[in-house]
């Protein structure tokens, strides 16, 4: 897992069509371009305590954070249930799905072929940061 800060320099405006495009059952597109927004502004809140974690595995592949892709990490965010963690457990950091049930906290996987994830009861837990967003390259340079 690497981990990068992150620097913000000046906007990088990319434009937004004004119409949304289907997923689903092709329609009319419409190219009018509506406005500029800037994907840092949008991507990250809390610029000193966000930082980009590189994904290595396929642990998490439910979570849509698949091998190479850029996890966006803000260490300011408490984790809530269903949020996607970067923890160390026993000093070794990971990616797991966070779940309260009343005042247990439960940490899992997000691929079903991975066994479920037991912890030990006396391993020592950090929650290192809340992955609040990502980054895919769908299309990757080889």
């Amino acid at each position: 897992m690497q981990i990068s800060g992150v620097t913000i320099g000046f906007p990088m405006p990319v434009s937004l069509l004004a119409k949304a495009v289907r997923a689903g059952f092709p329609s009319p597109a419409d190219d009018f371009i509506e406005e500029e927004i800037d994907l840092q502004r949008l991507l990250i809140v809390n610029r000193p305590a966000t930082f980009l974690v590189r994904v290595a595995g396929d642990s998490m592949i439910l979570a849509r954070l698949f091998d190479g892709d850029l996890a966006i990490v803000d260490r300011s965010l408490t984790p809530r249930t269903g949020d996607i963690v970067v923890v160390d457990i026993d000093g070794e950091r990971s990616f797991k799905v966070w779940k309260r049930q009343g005042p247990r906290i439960t940490l899992h996987f997000a691929n079903p072929r991975f066994p479920e994830f037991q912890l030990s009861s006396d391993a020592v837990i950090e929650v290192w940061g809340v992955v609040s967003g990502s980054v895919c390259a769908r299309r990757r340079c080889e």
